[in-house]
């Protein structure tokens, strides 16, 4: 349990070297376009993206994902990451998944301990990968969900906190308040059947549309 627990907190570290710093997932966009504003504008704003978006799409995919990497079921991988591909409305929410994915995978390649299963896919999806790194621990598929939650909350924090601004303060009372709504996320991904999985954020897709021709900017998403 504790070497699970150790293994899941490195996964969950916005410095794992992911590149998962560089992305807003459109919160940028949503400060340039005036609807995040403050602290409760960027509380609200990723209390809504945490249990309308993430938990019915990533977040549900990764519980699935895990217990296909750990049953060395491909047939199942591959149509969780194929729907993850399709899912993403704009080129830069595609490249996103795809960089951090790649990227994941990379990582885990420098263990060398010869598992087949990294090379399974070419060029995998974020959730998809996170989750072959999950799979490889010695952490409960729920825990594994918790971790990439936690780690989603530490890097969109830090996006409003650079975009909105926020200071240090600010952002600890943040990340306490996502952290509160994560096991009830995880709880709703987890019941998610394959079947109804969900992505349907339109006001996000706009927003990121917009971002990829916004004037001035920090992140790639």
């Amino acid at each position: 349990m504790t070497a699970g627990l150790v293994q899941l907190m490195r996964l969950a570290s916005p410095a794992l070297p992911v590149g998962g710093f560089a992305y807003s997932e459109g919160l940028e966009a949503a400060v340039e376009a005036g609807l995040v504003a403050d602290e409760a504008g960027a509380l609200a704003w990723l209390v809504d993206q945490l249990h309308l978006g993430l938990a019915r799409s990533d977040l549900a995919v990764v519980g699935h994902a895990v217990e296909a990497w750990r049953g060395n079921d491909l047939d199942a991988v591959r149509p969780l990451d194929a729907w993850v591909a399709a899912s993403r409305e704009t080129h830069e929410l595609a490249a996103q998944t795809r960089q951090m994915g790649r990227s994941m995978v990379q990582w885990i390649a420098l263990a060398a301990d010869g598992d087949g299963r990294v090379a399974a896919l070419a060029d995998p999806t974020w959730p998809v990968a996170f989750a072959l790194a999950g799979a490889r621990t010695a952490a409960g598929t729920r825990d594994v969900a918790l971790a990439f939650a936690a780690g989603w909350v530490e890097n969109q924090v830090q996006a409003a906190m650079r975009t909105v601004p926020l200071g240090q303060s600010a952002g600890q009372r943040l990340i306490a308040a996502l952290q509160a709504e994560i096991p009830s996320a995880v709880d709703a991904a987890l019941a998610t059947p394959v079947d109804a999985l969900q992505a349907f954020t339109p006001g996000l897709a706009v927003l990121s549309s917009r971002h990829e021709t916004q004037y001035s900017r920090l992140f790639r998403s």
